[in-house]
């Protein structure tokens, strides 16, 4: 990276975002994404996933500053104070490889999106799930009956996963985690932790009664029959932050905070 990158400054629609938008621009230029050195995303988490999912595909690092009310992936906006071109120089990145999700829906239509966080099934109505679990194509568990489960990266198993009683998985550990969510039967079936390349195949064994959508980070999918899972070969994203805030630092602050 340049002393100096070209800089393309996203926001989101807050208007505490815009309004830092409006001065970083003024005071560091602006450019269009494609022609950048580096993105910088102004907002919380879920515009830091909106900002991987629309320009993910340039391979350009993602800064981001925490102008919105969740902010894990995100470093702290500093106002007026400092210089944005050294915090970048210094930051430190975190690659991360998303999950490929392709859904099947009872139409036989077939839908398929990237998820950063994690893919999850839930019901659609008042009926449990009851699902199939199969890894790698082998049948791993016979029925799952449940509110619904997920597949979550190890920088989303801070997210979704955790609030569902999942592991936190460290950053570059080459696992992903599968939790269920209120697990009715198996009783006892806490989730498993696979490999990365595990192929994770979930099929809806009564999806007339029991209805089931799959969303992977925020893209949702409706009345689901099967819905396969695997780690990306092909693309990564690389987040930057500041040295006494990497992500990795914040991942193990999370594992032994309470409340």
């Amino acid at each position: 990276m340049t002393a100096t990158p070209r800089i393309a400054f996203l926001a989101s629609h807050t208007d505490e975002a815009q309004r830092a938008l409006a001065d970083l621009s003024a005071d560091h230029g602006q450019c269009e994404p494609a022609e950048a050195d580096i993105l910088v995303a102004l907002g919380g988490d879920g515009f830091m996933l909106q900002t991987l999912h629309r320009h993910g595909a340039l391979g350009k690092p993602v800064y981001g500053m925490k102008l919105g009310t969740v902010g894990f992936l995100m470093n702290q906006h500093a106002g007026g104070a400092g210089d944005l071109f050294e915090r970048l120089a210094q930051a430190e990145p975190a690659v991360l490889r998303p999950l490929e999700m392709v859904a099947q829906t009872e139409s036989g239509a077939s839908f398929g999106s990237l998820a950063y966080n994690e893919v999850s099934l839930l019901r659609q109505t008042r009926q449990a799930a009851h699902l199939r679990i199969d890894l790698n194509g082998q049948t791993r568990l016979d029925e799952l009956i449940c509110d619904g489960v997920l597949v979550a990266t190890p920088a989303g198993s801070t997210a979704y996963n955790f609030s569902a009683h999942g592991p936190i998985l460290p950053l570059g550990s080459a696992v992903i985690a599968l939790t269920p969510i209120a697990a009715f039967r198996p009783r006892r079936w806490r989730g498993a932790l696979l490999k990365a390349d595990t192929e994770v195949r979930f099929r809806v064994l009564d999806p007339y009664k029991r209805p089931v959508s799959a969303t992977a980070d925020s893209h949702e999918v409706r009345d689901v029959v099967e819905v396969t899972i695997r780690e990306s070969r092909d693309r990564t994203v690389t987040l930057l932050f500041d040295p006494e805030h990497n992500l990795e630092e914040r991942m193990l602050i999370e594992q032994f905070t309470s409340g």
